[in-house]
């Protein structure tokens, strides 16, 4: 059974480092005694794995990371969980890509190891990485990313602003130029900050504080609004034939 738990971000206003979704940690993880820590989206790798080492071990819960194992292909092998942090999708793809990692990762979670995201880590766990806000400070080879769901996610994801000065493209514009090219097909759901989205097999629920949500948006249509508690498996369905 595929068990994801993706995050939109790894911190929200007035909280600490994955404070806001310690509780659904707890529950995911339960009887695991370790993880395994991709912290490729950054570059310091050192000090962002000591900063999720910290961060479980309030858990009760060991880090190993992936760029400290001497066989990462082993570590990935015999990992009963695994984390991808945030930061830039872009460099997070083109690392597992020249590492020949991304392919072995997308095979243990399908084999049933439980992946957690945050924002870049819930960006590659999408069909490609096309709907990250991040620079591409580095190229990757492909766009490609893990499809562990077959739909695209914006994480932190915001609303136009009606009283907004700036006239950049909203995040809205920029998925409705995505979906007016006709490769990209897949709907997209807007991630706000502080929800997250929860697979257990067949069933995809959106989860979070009741004032949050996210946003549906599918080529053609106008977009959709779900509260946090709905239950989106049926992008499960929709999406596994495209």
């Amino acid at each position: 059974m595929t068990s994801l738990l993706l995050i939109s971000s790894s911190t929200v206003h007035g909280g600490g480092y994955l404070d806001h979704v310690e509780t659904e940690l707890k529950e995911f993880l339960s009887g695991i005694p370790e993880i395994l820590f991709v912290p490729y989206a950054l570059h310091d790798r050192d000090g962002y794995a000591a900063k999720a080492r910290e961060r479980f071990s309030r858990l009760d819960i060991a880090v190993k990371s992936l760029h400290a194992a001497r066989d990462p292909l082993d570590a990935i092998g015999g990992a009963g969980a695994i984390f991808v942090g945030g930061g830039n999708t872009f460099r997070l793809l083109k690392t597992l890509g020249d590492l020949r990692l991304r392919r072995p990762l997308r095979k243990r979670v399908l084999e049933g190891a439980l992946y957690i995201g945050s924002s870049a880590g819930t960006n590659l766990a999408c069909p490609t990485i096309r709907t990250t806000n991040d620079m591409p400070i580095v190229s990757p080879s492909s766009l490609a990313a893990l499809k562990l769901v077959p739909f695209q996610i914006n994480a932190h994801y915001l609303d136009p602003d009606p009283g907004s000065t700036h006239k950049g493209e909203t995040r809205e514009e920029r998925i409705r130029q995505l979906h007016e090219e006709p490769e990209n097909r897949e709907p997209v759901v807007g991630l706000r900050e502080n929800v997250w989205l929860l697979r257990r097999g067949a069933s995809l629920l959106l989860k979070g504080p009741a004032e949050a949500g996210a946003r549906l948006f599918r080529p053609g249509r106008e977009p959709n609004e779900y509260g946090a508690g709905a239950d989106l498996s049926f992008l499960l369905r929709e999406t596994a034939k495209m």
